[in-house]
């Protein structure tokens, strides 16, 4: 239901079906006041804990039902009504109890709590266990216990009450800061090095580009999708909004490093274990190298001669077996991949994947997780990338060199490239000597010694100094469809799967990537058979059309469609590490309503290895 409707309950609805009216003159106020929106509950924080500003609260999409549980709950108690399960019908369930309160004229408002009476503070005492419960589960328990010696003067709230008021008000107020002011990020993986290093902890700014309102406001605080330990989902689905955002200082600027909910992550693999669980992945890449790795065991199966032919034809050759047998029977793959998605979609759904490898420590072969789930867009997982380009943007990438509307576009002081080693060995003393670390992912080392190497351009020209006998040179991959005249085989055109748009037919790689347009709100487009593929995602996943693609014609929402006009901006983003970075060159565009804010500070930063990096403690992100 849309958040909408429960605004309107709580303002109109609520205050009606809870007979206010005929209470309102026992709390000291007038029963035509009950009526007012907004005012009415002023009047009823104002009685029941004596807050009547919290009313303004109400009004914050993600708080206003705790909000409105406290009401409810501070309400009854003025009535007299402490036990357990009165509050726990307060919280959840208020109606029969404000009904009794409504009905029974006799029933008279009390004093606030007398703190100095040992009967009224047991009378609660049970109750405000189970709200400071609700509030933080045991750690809040502790933290009262704890400090309970600020409460042993009589006359003053118990240990439970004052932290349990305390908690909750800390809690809102967090809430709100977080989602509408700024969120700590943690750096989870190198993409961005080494602009950015595993390990930062840095601000992120919503005030930037204008917070969002909260698609799942009905959420547990202070956690982004899982709860933590127990392996839950955060949110409840059954309050929803529509994307809209608050305004901001500001709008995305090109080169901006931005946080940003993961585009592919609406369908996600549900395997919530950090650092190798499977949350975050690319759901639709995993499920190629699924239906891919089924294909697989199916042809070895039903080919075998075949596949010992290839074998014996690896070994005298050196060549890699799986492209061979792709190269041979890789067309079967490709006719009927429909068929083994559809087997994969069943397997990963049931909580099985193969393709990534297994669990070699429990005798599996395969990952065992939770099986798929849909995040909404909120709730999906958080991404860093610098926005290389903007809506409207014409892009390119040749040979590493991104281009931006025909012009090189801005790098970053901290790119890091990949280079291959040849001429004399580089010694790994050279690297270490510039900080740069093989258990970080700095350098690659195989029998024959440094294999590849990351670099910013300020540490590649340290390198060719210490080294002026060995050659640096950057690593490529191509574009085969450059030659007009090369036919591609059918393992390259299984790997363009590996890369936006994910079409067979259509040749992108990490380091060369073929020209086009990033769509822009209201532009629109001719839909072509050929051009369809880089729009598929952006017409049904994020502007939430039905597309089909047919002999005589594309059809969207079942009408035959020539042109397409875009509902959103989209963006462009890249890692600063170009060779080990998930990013728009994997899933695509990033849509506006998953732009959650600009990266300002690292405000913390330690490695796994060498401990807290003092030098990067309150820098600013550029």
């Amino acid at each position: 239901m849309n958040v909408l409707y429960y605004f309107l309950f709580l303002l109109l609805v609520h205050p009606i079906i809870s007979l206010w009216w005929k209470t309102f003159e026992r709390m000291g106020a007038k029963s035509w006041q009950a009526f007012i929106p907004v005012y009415n509950y002023y009047i009823v924080f104002k009685f029941g804990s004596g807050k009547p500003w919290w009313a303004l609260l109400m009004f914050i999409p993600g708080i206003h039902i705790v909000m409105w549980m406290v009401a409810n709950v501070s309400y009854i108690r003025r009535f007299g009504f402490f036990s357990i399960g009165e509050t726990l019908q307060g919280i959840f369930f208020p109606y029969l109890i404000l009904w009794k309160i409504a009905n029974d004229e006799n029933l008279p408002a009390l004093a606030p709590t007398n703190w100095a009476s040992p009967v009224e503070v047991a009378k609660r005492t049970n109750s405000d266990h189970v709200a400071l419960f609700l509030a933080l589960p045991v750690i809040g328990h502790l933290v009262a216990y704890v400090l309970s010696f600020r409460s042993k003067r009589i006359g003053k709230k118990s240990a439970i009450k004052e932290w349990g008021d305390s908690i909750i008000f800390a809690l809102v107020a967090a809430s709100i800061i977080r989602t509408y002011v700024f969120e700590p990020f943690q750096i989870p993986t190198g993409s961005m090095e080494k602009t950015l290093l595993v390990g930062d902890f840095l601000f992120v700014n919503k005030l930037a580009y204008g917070p969002k309102v909260p698609v799942t406001p009905l959420s547990f605080p202070l956690v982004h999708n899982t709860i933590p330990w127990i392996n839950v989902k955060s949110y409840l689905g059954i309050e929803t909004s529509n994307y809209y955002r608050l305004p901001g200082f500001g709008k995305v600027e090109r080169n901006d490093v931005m946080v940003f909910n993961y585009p592919s992550g609406d369908t996600a693999i549900y395997d919530p274990r950090v650092p190798n669980g499977l949350m975050g992945h690319d759901y639709h890449q995993v499920l190629n190298s699924e239906a891919l790795w089924y294909w697989f065991q199916n042809m070895q199966q039903t080919h075998p001669e075949a596949f010992q032919l290839l074998q014996q034809k690896s070994m005298a050759t050196n060549q890699s077996l799986d492209e061979l047998i792709l190269d041979s029977l890789g067309s079967d793959f490709i006719q009927h991949i429909d068929q083994w998605r559809q087997k994969a979609r069943t397997a990963i759904a049931s909580g099985v994947t193969y393709s990534r490898g297994g669990m070699p420590e429990k005798g599996l072969n395969y990952i065992a997780h939770y099986g798929v789930i849909y995040r909404p867009v909120d709730k999906r997982e958080n991404y860093i990338k610098r926005c290389v380009a903007l809506p409207g943007d014409e892009i390119e990438i040749i040979r590493s060199v991104l281009y931006i509307n025909g012009k090189k576009a801005y790098r970053a002081p901290n790119q890091n490239l990949a280079y291959t080693i040849s001429g004399d060995p580089l010694l790994e003393r050279y690297l270490t000597s510039l900080g740069l670390s093989q258990n970080e992912g700095d350098y690659v080392v195989n029998a024959n010694g440094i294999e590849i190497v990351y670099l910013t351009d300020s540490k590649l020209a340290e390198l060719k100094r210490m080294s002026p006998k060995s050659s640096f040179n950057l690593y490529l991959a191509p574009q085969y469809s450059d030659d007009k005249s090369h036919k591609p085989t059918y393992s390259e055109l299984i790997r363009n799967l590996d890369n936006f748009p994910k079409d067979f037919y259509i040749n992108n790689t990490v380091s060369d990537f073929t020209k086009f347009r990033i769509p822009k709100k209201g532009a629109v487009v001719e839909l072509t058979k050929d051009n369809i593929a880089w729009y598929r995602r952006a017409i049904t996943a994020y502007e939430g059309h039905k597309l089909q693609e047919k002999k005589d014609g594309i059809y969207i929402d079942g009408k035959k469609a020539t042109t397409y006009k875009f509902a959103m901006n989209y963006y462009w983003l890249m890692g600063d590490n170009r060779y080990n970075s998930a990013d728009s060159r994997v899933w695509g565009y990033v849509p506006e309503d998953h732009v959650v804010g600009k990266a300002s500070v690292v405000w913390f930063s330690k490695s796994a290895f060498t401990g807290i990096r003092w030098d990067r403690m309150f820098t600013k992100i550029e």
